[in-house]
């Protein structure tokens, strides 16, 4: 089998950033793939689950009642090797142009206070597994190299 393009990144020169993982065209439609890249691969602790989790959940609330994304908002959800998230959106886009939009999410999320939505039994297969003060110092970091962000943390290492 062929490796998946996710798998071809070189992830020893991989720094955190906001970054185009693929386009995929949908029938007429495209929709790109962003690495929101938190952690440096193989160098930093990866996030554990309860603050992946509650970043998850703000983050899709977020997105989902955006005023202008929320409609072009396909998913948001993490990477498996707990280093960053992928966001999908509708549209054939580029890291700068959604720059804004993931700003202003983690600034939500570093400052969200109060009960996690949809953090409960009914909502949640495992709404316990929560943790919002790890999520927001998670964000905090993030907002960091976002707001600082340079060039080469738009577009995957060649």
């Amino acid at each position: 089998m062929e490796k998946i393009a996710s798998f071809t990144i070189d992830h020893l020169r991989l720094l955190p950033g906001l970054y185009v993982s693929r386009r995929d065209r949908v029938g007429a439609e495209v929709v790109t793939t962003f690495d929101l890249r938190m952690t440096r691969p193989n160098e930093e602790p990866v996030m554990n689950t309860a603050e992946v989790h509650t970043i998850e959940h703000l983050g899709a609330t977020f997105l989902r009642n955006h005023p202008v994304w929320g409609g072009r908002t396909i998913y948001f959800g993490p990477m498996g090797c707990r280093t960053g998230f992928y966001l999908l959106l509708a549209g054939e886009l580029e890291s700068r142009e959604i720059l804004p939009l993931v700003t202003e999410m983690y600034r939500f999320i570093r400052d969200f206070r109060g009960e996690v939505p949809g953090a409960s039994p009914k909502d949640c297969g495992n709404y316990l597994d929560m943790n919002l003060k790890m999520a927001n110092l998670l964000a905090e970091k993030y907002l960091k190299v976002l707001e600082g962000i340079t060039p080469d943390r738009l577009v995957y290492p060649a």
